[in-house]
């Protein structure tokens, strides 16, 4: 794997690309700036909508990264993405059956739809990884993304049979969340998942050398003292935390969690202590680039953050495709 960037730039590199896509979203919109900062009005916009939209934005992407960080250096696959094998359908499954148990007049928390989301997101995860082991070591990346296919359809079906069965406020939310969408943000969101990032900083960086040590087999892994079995599993609560609160607070977002990682090893290599950091600083600044293109391409309307996530990813993964094609071709 190629290294572009050393070590002595990621620092710079992981403050500064922030704040060149927080700025620009802070102050584009359908309004001119200048009424942002000579109104009251538009003070009470900046400060408290698009701030913590933006804010909201840049942590929904990080952990959406940081997620497909930790999926793709534990099965070994640089396609590997929590959306494609199908954790953020287990997790929308999930956040789904809590709009609609509410719209039926069942009385649950606001936090019962991310402890949702969060069972969803396991249990997605774990059936893909059985469907993709094989004894102890993972088919082929085919094979991986086939069973995370099947879990995405059948996660489809449920959500499907849910908007049936849900009533039309119900369903109009699932349809909108669906999409993808941060016009849900506020201060709650940003404080629940900035907790969430500063855990996974305090508890992964330590682990960076473990997840390097698998990428060459759990065999390997083994034979250094890694407790291989036990990696796993805290990768997948790991995985299934970040992305049901993302799921939770933002709907379906895709795309994210893959192109950054493959991103950040191209410019870094494929060292998880390098990695992870610039990982997620780029999986934010993607995702504000892209609410900031949503909310002024057809501004004063708003286009749906996850039609152009998928609009910008889906090219990209299609040219990472083939790049692996013809690699295992050589």
């Amino acid at each position: 794997m190629s290294n572009l960037l050393g070590q002595k730039h990621i620092l710079p590199l992981c403050l500064l690309l922030p704040l060149l896509v927080v700025i620009p979203g802070l102050l584009s919109g359908s309004q001119p700036v200048a009424w942002l900062f000579a109104t009251d009005i538009g003070q009470t916009v900046l400060w408290q909508i698009r701030l913590p939209r933006v804010l909201m934005a840049f942590l929904v992407g990080a952990l959406l990264a940081w997620a497909g960080v930790l999926i793709q250096g534990m099965v070994r696959n640089p396609l590997a993405d929590p959306g494609l094998i199908g954790v953020s359908g287990g997790a929308a499954v999930g956040a789904a059956l809590f709009v609609v148990l509410v719209a039926s007049g069942l009385a649950l928390p606001g936090w019962g739809q991310t402890l949702l989301a969060f069972g969803g997101g396991v249990l997605a995860l774990l059936v893909v990884l059985k469907l993709g082991l094989s004894g102890q070591s993972l088919q082929a990346m085919s094979f991986l993304i086939l069973a995370g296919i099947a879990v995405n359809v059948l996660a489809s079906a449920v959500i499907g049979l849910l908007s049936y069965m849900a009533t039309n406020e119900a369903l109009r939310q699932i349809t909108f969340w669906s999409l993808g969408s941060l016009s849900g943000a506020d201060w709650l969101w940003v404080v629940t998942m900035a907790l969430a990032l500063t855990a996974g900083l305090l508890f992964w960086p330590r682990r960076a050398r473990r997840l390097d040590a698998l990428l060459l087999g759990e065999v390997e892994a083994r034979s250094v003292g890694i407790n291989v079995s036990q990696l796993q599993w805290q990768v997948v609560l790991w995985v299934a935390l970040f992305v049901s609160l993302a799921v939770s607070a933002s709907g379906m977002i895709g795309f994210i969690g893959l192109i950054s990682p493959h991103l950040a090893r191209l410019l870094t290599g494929a060292a998880h202590r390098r990695v992870m950091p610039l990982a997620v600083v780029l999986g934010g600044s993607l995702l504000v680039a892209a609410d900031t293109l949503a909310r002024t391409l057809i501004a004063p309307a708003e286009l749906p953050i996850g039609i152009v996530t998928t609009l910008i990813g889906a090219p990209l993964f299609i040219a990472l495709m083939v790049r692996e094609k013809r690699r295992f071709q050589w």
